[in-house]
């Protein structure tokens, strides 16, 4: 059979990479400042931009969707073509891609440090940006799905199978996920509300570190480690099971972010359920991986490129060990709300995500550029300070973790609170400062990454189109018998298709009943809408990040309703929109903050923390005082939550304002009675109506409550 010529497109590959690398810098800068905000939180500069509620989100997008995204296009461009044998679907589309996600990450940087922002954690991004995602997002998958029709493989490779699952589940997350209703051309609610918004945010928020920071990634651990090695995948059959397994009870374990809320019993325990089955398909691919090492261990000893393999395939096995063991209910108990779940996020993106992308570039760039690399003692340096980095900053946030909950969950013998929560917080600080060493040494190595790669282009020369020929597939009639999955094997669409089956059956069965059935959509009779004032208020809130230290919902264990009061009920939250339940304590809960401290009181803590808690790592919030409310939006924003079901009267988006007005007109009063002149226009005085509101319409019964739960 004749064989073709054609040529592989490296110029894409290599465009993804020093955007991979570009961002994988910035990203970490972003995380090692906003990780010395929690202890020195002057470094925040008392600007808006750089407060630790706009930073954080600014980091987690930047390493996820930049560095880790740039970096699994860079290796799906690069491998893809190679298991097809076959040049991309098309160069144009390659390059749209390209351009179109640089544009999107650029987006996000700019309006997330504006305080632009849904307050969804992971997807944060406003509507315009979300649209972008979408075409682009298709535009990825036609250029791929392009490049497997037109292979000259006969078969797909299990990279490839990854690959296709990660298109169609991500597509369906990203736009369930993302619906809401615009109000203006940078702001929108959630068209979800409360119970039902959380576990749809928690459905994409973990499954989008399972289909955008796993199955990519394992896909691409499939194609390289073998190809690093020399060596064959270690099982074929072991890989189908960590496939379809992993693809279809991945989708099922989103609720175990939401243990002891007022998510229904039943969507919480299969949340549970499935996050323990999980075990069995990620350690199955894990030791997959491992197992394809067997006999070339004095090769790992050698190659600075397995060493970052064999680490961050054991960094998924750790990761995926401790997730099931974190949604055991007992242990959640302990641990949520915690710097535990610091630690173990970091597992994953410091070691898996970081050290595979590492490996990917050590290994494609000598053969892109035609040079051995520059230097393998530089890169075994990058290892070990890496290496050290993420031991360095996972210990002390196990430790924080522990200690934060034993601190928490302490009593005197009298049955009094041990602890303040303030005590919590400051307790724990050098482990903060711990962390932080450890994200500089990893930062330091990616450095030493950046120079070794430099010197390595410098001393080769670039093969944009790198020549490769292969026969031309043709149909056959086959006529012997073969195993049922290397006929799926020949079929991308079917297998597109069945995936998208199998990854949509868990959602469904988990969100239909959630949002059909009346009784997991109660109401309280005392719980009424935000006045127009309060709802600015809560857009405040929202913009400056606040979810990202506070929590709201307090769970029912003994410490926690003693500490807050009343534990939160499903209808306490029909509309918000967003939901604000939060992930993180590094502040305490605000369920019930409404009522308990005086204007005055939070005025001079939003303007100097440490005035008011003594030892506090909260930043100031001075442009507070300074800023005028934009009450033009107020109609627009009426309106929007009418549309959303919010029962505001008719017509009420043409009075709002003078009812906005003759609120803060009040508090102004209020603050003045305590010798504070502030105009009733000032932000600070909407986020003062909004944080004396949270938790207001529910009158706790302290002691009743305390009873319950004993």
């Amino acid at each position: 059979m004749q064989v073709e010529k054609f040529y592989y497109d490296n110029k894409i590959v290599k465009a993804f990479g020093i955007a991979t690398v570009v961002f994988g810098i910035v990203g970490m800068l972003a995380g090692l400042w906003a990780a010395i905000q929690i202890y020195y939180p002057e470094s925040s500069l008392n600007l808006a931009a750089t407060t630790f509620g706009r930073l954080r989100p600014l980091h987690t997008n930047a390493i996820i969707f930049a560095f880790v995204g740039n970096s699994i296009f860079m290796g799906i461009y690069y491998s893809l073509q190679r298991l097809c044998k076959a040049r991309m679907f098309s160069d144009k589309l390659s390059w749209i891609h390209f351009w179109g996600w640089q544009a999107i990450i650029a987006a996000a940087a700019i309006t997330l440090l504006m305080g632009v922002t849904t307050g969804k954690e992971y997807a944060e991004l406003e509507w315009p940006i979300d649209i972008a995602i979408t075409l682009i997002w298709v535009v990825f998958g036609i250029n791929m799905f392009g490049t497997i029709l037109k292979r000259r493989e006969k078969h797909l490779y299990v990279a490839i199978w990854f690959y296709i699952a990660t298109w169609v589940t991500v597509a369906m997350l990203h736009i369930v996920n993302s619906m809401e209703i615009p109000v203006s051309f940078l702001k929108s609610y959630s068209w979800y509300a409360g119970v039902q918004d959380a576990l749809v945010q928690w459905w994409y928020g973990h499954n989008a570190v399972a289909f955008f920071l796993t199955t990519p990634v394992l896909g691409l651990m499939y194609y390289f480690l073998p190809k690093a090695a020399n060596r064959p995948v270690y099982s074929y059959r072991l890989s189908i099971i960590h496939f379809w397994a992993l693809i279809f009870i991945y989708i099922w374990a989103g609720p175990h972010h939401l243990l002891y809320t007022a998510l229904p019993d039943w969507a919480q325990s299969l949340g549970v359920v499935f996050s323990v089955m999980l075990i069995a398909p990620s350690w199955g691919g894990m030791l997959n991986g491992l197992f394809t090492l067997r006999g070339a261990w004095d090769k790992v000893r050698e190659d600075p490129v397995l060493k970052f393999m064999v680490v961050a395939v054991t960094c998924y096995g750790m990761s995926t060990f401790e997730g099931p063991m974190l949604s055991l209910k007992n242990v959640n108990a302990i641990s949520h709300f915690s710097d535990w779940t610091i630690a173990h996020v970091h597992i994953g993106g410091l070691g898996w995500n970081g050290f595979l992308a590492f490996a990917i570039l050590y290994y494609m760039v000598p053969r892109m550029w035609g040079t051995p690399l520059y230097s393998k003692k530089l890169a075994t340096n990058h290892f070990w300070l890496g290496t050290i980095g993420i031991v360095l900053y996972a210990v002390p946030m196990y430790w924080a973790g522990f200690e934060q909950s034993i601190m928490w969950k302490s009593f005197t013998p009298e049955g009094q609170l041990k602890f303040q929560f303030l005590e919590t917080v400051t307790n724990i600080k050098p482990l903060y400062i711990v962390r932080s060493i450890g994200g500089a040494l990893y930062l330091t190595g990616a450095f030493f990454m950046v120079v070794n790669l430099v010197k390595t282009i410098a001393k080769g020369r670039f093969v944009a189109n790198e020549e490769a020929e292969a026969a031309p597939l043709v149909k056959e009639a086959s006529h012997k018998k073969e195993y049922w999955h290397r006929i799926l094997e020949r079929k991308p669409v079917t297998m597109l298709v069945l995936s998208l089956i199998l990854v949509a059956i868990g959602g469904l069965i988990e969100m239909i009943p959630t949002f059909l059935v009346k009784s997991n959509i109660p109401t309280i009779a005392s719980v009424k809408p935000y006045t127009p004032l309060e709802l600015q208020g809560r857009d405040i809130y929202v913009r400056e990040g606040c979810y990202t230290c506070h929590s709201q919902m307090i769970r029912p264990f003994r410490d926690e309703v003693k500490r807050y009061g009343e534990y939160s009920k499903a209808g306490e939250f029909v509309y918000d929109h967003p939901f604000q339940w939060g992930s993180k304590r590094t502040g305490p809960d605000l369920a019930r903050e409404g009522g308990r401290q005086t204007d005055s009181w939070h005025y001079n803590h939003m303007y100097d923390p440490r005035t008011m808690s003594p030892g506090s790592i909260m930043p100031r919030y001075v442009w507070l005082l300074d800023n005028a409310l934009d009450t033009s939006s107020t109609p627009a924003k009426i309106r929007a939550m009418q549309t959303l079901g919010v029962p505001y009267p008719d017509g009420y988006d043409k009075i709002a304002n003078a009812d906005l007005m003759k609120q803060a007109d009040s508090i102004a009063a209020n603050l003045k009675k305590d010798k504070i002149e502030t105009p009733s226009n000032a932000e600070i005085v909407a986020l003062i109506a909004y944080l004396q509101r949270i938790g207001r319409d529910i009158k706790a019964e302290p002691k009743q409550a305390i009873a319950e739960n004993k």
